[in-house]
């Protein structure tokens, strides 16, 4: 059986400047894995309409299935986009979301994302599936907060602990960290994620220009460092997150699967320094274009 990615979260349209284009965090993530020569499904919810339709062809051009009918809202959300002068993203929501129905299936990994555990009614179906899944599934989380939709209320910190918990890694930005613990630097929030029982045994944090650090431990031993972002003219930010994750996912590949969470263990500095150092290239990419387009492995220039 081929090893494939199960991504799990929402389909957005975004309107920028107008221009209608297919978005969402689970969406950039599957496209960005699918460009990159990975199998992956796609678990999410938009509408049998008119901008549902441009979601879907937006999957179908990219190679990515879908893993059950994603046919369970009533409209498809959008998220209207201001461009600030920095090529920094702010948006606007209208947001719904739901888990389709999931067909029992095995994944060489599943990557969870975003508003999936986080926003009702959908986020009941999915901490309940991360948790049946989790003791015998490698699963990645993007914490990819919107504080817009969600807010940072007690409930949803809870629900992001609940995910974390059940981690192999969990990626997050500076800005997700401060949004969940203002009073703690971006490495005393990793470690807060490291401690959690069962919890991931990596944290990785972007920090926008500033590059990304990892934050990783395996029992008493600690590795922590970072890399520089690449150098790039932005063009804006949209989907430079899902991007960066997707191409963790990508690079740890090899060592995903049953069993990952020893073999991530067990990288040091090094390793980590080059998983981090590739998906910054891969997603410096996405930065240098329109709106969330992420690279084919042909442009990045490395071997399949």
């Amino acid at each position: 059986m081929t090893a494939t990615t199960l991504v799990i979260g929402e389909s957005v349209l975004d309107v920028v400047g107008g221009d209608e284009r297919p978005g969402g965090s689970a969406v950039n993530v599957a496209v960005a894995l699918a460009r990159l020569g990975r199998p992956v499904r796609l678990a999410t919810a938009y509408a049998d309409d008119p901008a549902g339709g441009v979601i879907a062809r937006h999957l179908q051009e990219a190679g990515v299935g879908l893993a059950g009918d994603p046919h369970v809202l009533g409209r498809t959300p959008r998220a209207e986009a201001v461009i600030d002068a920095t090529g920094a993203a702010s948006y606007t929501f209208d947001i719904g979301w739901r888990l389709p129905t999931v067909p029992d299936e095995s994944a060489h990994v599943v990557h969870v994302t975003s508003l999936a555990p986080l926003l009702d009614p959908g986020a009941a179906d999915v901490l309940a599936l991360v948790e049946r899944i989790a003791p015998t599934t490698c699963l990645t989380y993007d914490v990819n907060l919107r504080p817009a939709i969600t807010g940072t209320r007690a409930q949803v910190l809870e629900r992001v602990l609940r995910t974390a918990s059940a981690a192999t890694f969990v990626k997050a930005s500076d800005e997700d960290l401060v949004a969940l613990w203002p009073d703690r630097s971006a490495g005393e929030s990793a470690s807060a994620l490291l401690a959690l029982p069962g919890g991931p045994v990596a944290v990785i944090v972007t920090h926008g220009a500033e590059g990304a650090s990892w934050h990783a431990c395996s029992g008493p031993d600690w590795s922590t460092g970072g890399v520089h972002a690449q150098p790039v003219a932005v063009v804006d930010t949209i989907g430079a997150g899902d991007t960066f994750a997707a191409a963790l996912v990508d690079h740890l590949w090899p060592l995903l699967g049953a069993g990952a969470r020893d073999r991530l263990a067990a990288l040091g500095p090094q390793e980590w320094s080059a998983a981090l150092t590739y998906a910054a290239r891969v997603a410096a990419v996405t930065v240098g274009r329109l709106g969330a387009d992420p690279p084919t492995r042909a442009e990045v220039g490395v071997s399949p």
